[in-house]
């Protein structure tokens, strides 16, 4: 069988007739060609423009041997921690070493440094510098501006200029990547590249562009906790693809600035990036060691949206993908599903078809079309807007034609429905068939806490919200004569939350006689409002 992955070593390489990749992409993951993983996503689009991409992943840090065994590409390196934080995914929130890493084979520790975009690109930089270095993902996404960094216990510079990179993208990179690269091929140096949305590019102070905004710099977010929150005030209302504007940030000699969001993937645009030729597993040399334990959750998932408009104060997802929401067609959605009946291990079921929240289907209201979402308000929290357009009608659709397609026994919604928005919709339809066929015994919703007081801080609705929602659900449940379950992520220790607090959730679950499965410690991660809230001990807004 024809191996369909992208060029892993050197070997690879020349088997395709390459005397060198145009780019070398490289990752802290395990290499898996899945739509679910970022580097896969961008390394697809990247070949599909025509571009010879190589992946070189987890490379050894302690040698320079793989990051040489390409060669110097033609054009540039582009590198990403992984699919998530790397010192997230190295360290629990008590900043003890964790014991497996989903996305190595094996579940192996170990096989990324700590803090992976900077170590990666600094080496890049030492042995090749004059090639260029973008980086992307989530990692170097809400790093991009002066953050406070938990595990440091201290507030560091803009991930751009510790990684010593030439251009950082921030949010979902595809229209970014395909820039970039094709402004390269076509002899165009990377340091003129300042006018590319959704990317963050840093020059002497006496070169600040006139536009824009300035928030507080480095200096003063440092020295400052008041400075500090309304630097972070400035960069999350500034995240919108159509009022947001360039913000700057000095760093000493050096001005930190941030282009303009690029517009989200038009439903033509998502549904090209998610038809490319996937090859949907783990790249074939990780079968020894047990193959990569991030696959599973996702391998039989379809992703149908992007962005949230949710948009909770602890969530990094308003700051990196926004809070616009874009979709797939139906066609798209219906080819992918009717694709993974044909795969050799499929059982009958989709696990999910979903995003970042299931069951947003449609931007939150018509406003925004034109004038973008609201600076400064939440369209659910503390409580729905009068203006929320709610509609589950396309969703469901979707739905039963997938239901309907031979080969699928079940299809389940995990990636978590914002179950207060569903409330707003007079059509219990969707509601109805949710608890008919979409639950695989129980449903996780995240009602987060039930102290008025606390869910403000968080961003979320009052918990009556969720005891409406739980009454509904157990009478269709019972109705259609099933034996299914509610599971209520809740979150401790969020900023602003009492003893108090605590005292009255213990007694909301005896009450309501919930056991919940676990309960998330607040995790301080970098780009949330919660992290500034942390941090400073003031809320930005």
């Amino acid at each position: 069988m024809k191996n369909t992955f992208l060029p892993v070593n050197k070997k690879d390489m020349f088997a395709l007739g390459w005397d060198r990749p145009d780019i070398v992409y490289i990752t802290g993951d395990a290499y898996v060609d899945h739509p679910s993983f970022g580097a896969s996503i961008i390394t697809r689009v990247l070949q599909a423009k025509g571009f010879k991409v190589a992946v070189l992943s987890q490379p050894d840090r302690k040698s320079t041997a793989d990051f040489e065994q390409f060669g110097k590409p033609r054009l540039a390196y582009f590198i990403t921690s992984g699919n998530i934080d790397s010192m997230v995914a190295h360290y629990t929130v008590a900043k003890r070493p964790r014991s497996q890493d989903a996305y190595t084979a094996g579940g192996a520790m170990g096989k990324r440094p700590d803090r992976a975009v900077i170590v990666y690109s600094n080496i890049v930089k030492r042995l090749f510098p004059d090639v260029p270095v973008v980086i992307g993902g989530l990692e170097a996404s809400l790093r991009r501006f002066a953050h406070y960094d938990y595990w440091d216990d201290s507030v560091r510079p803009s991930i751009l200029l510790d990684s010593k990179a030439d251009l950082l993208i921030y949010g979902m990179g595809e229209n970014q990547s395909i820039q970039i690269a094709e402004r390269l091929a076509s002899g165009e140096k990377i340091d003129t590249m300042h006018d590319i949305k959704g990317t963050v590019y840093s020059v002497d102070v006496r070169e600040t562009p006139y536009v824009g905004v300035e928030c507080p710099s480095f200096e003063n977010v440092s020295s400052s906790k008041k400075e500090y929150a309304k630097a972070a005030r400035v960069q999350q209302d500034e995240q919108d693809h159509i009022r947001g504007k360039v913000i700057k940030q000095k760093h000493g000699k050096k001005m930190v600035v941030q282009n303009q969001p690029m517009p989200p993937l038009t439903t033509p645009e998502l549904d090209w990036v998610y038809s490319l030729p996937y090859a949907r597993a783990y790249h074939p040399m990780y079968e020894s060691m047990g193959g990569v334990p991030g696959i599973q959750e996702v391998e039989f998932s379809i992703t149908h949206n992007r962005g949230c408009f949710g948009a909770c104060n602890f969530c990094s997802i308003q700051f990196h993908q926004g809070r616009y929401i874009t979709t797939r067609s139906k066609k798209s959605i219906m080819a992918e599903a009717e694709k993974l009946t044909h795969l050799p291990n499929f059982k009958g079921y989709i696990h999910d078809i979903g995003g970042p929240t299931a069951n947003f289907r449609r931007t939150s209201c018509d406003f925004q079309l034109e004038h973008g979402l609201c600076k400064g308000k939440k369209c659910l929290a503390p409580k729905p807007c009068p203006n929320l357009a709610v509609d589950h009608s396309e969703y469901l659709d979707i739905l039963r034609s997938v239901r309907e397609l031979p080969g699928v026994k079940k299809v389940f919604i995990r990636s978590g429905i914002r179950y207060d928005y569903l409330l707003e919709d007079k059509d219990d339809s969707f509601f109805r068939e949710l608890v008919e066929h979409h639950v695989s015994g129980q449903l996780k919703v995240a009602p987060e806490h039930c102290s008025a007081a606390v869910l403000d801080k968080m961003g979320k609705p009052h918990i009556e919200a969720y005891i409406e929602f739980s009454k509904r659900y157990f009478q269709y449940t019972g109705e259609v004569n099933k034996e299914q379950y509610l599971v209520p992520y809740l979150m401790s220790s969020h900023p602003g939350s009492t003893l108090d607090d605590a005292i009255e959730l213990a007694e909301f679950l005896k009450k309501n006689h919930i056991r919940p499965e676990q309960v998330q410690d607040f995790y301080p991660t970098p780009g949330t409002i919660s992290t500034t809230m942390y941090y400073t001990g003031l809320d930005p807004y």
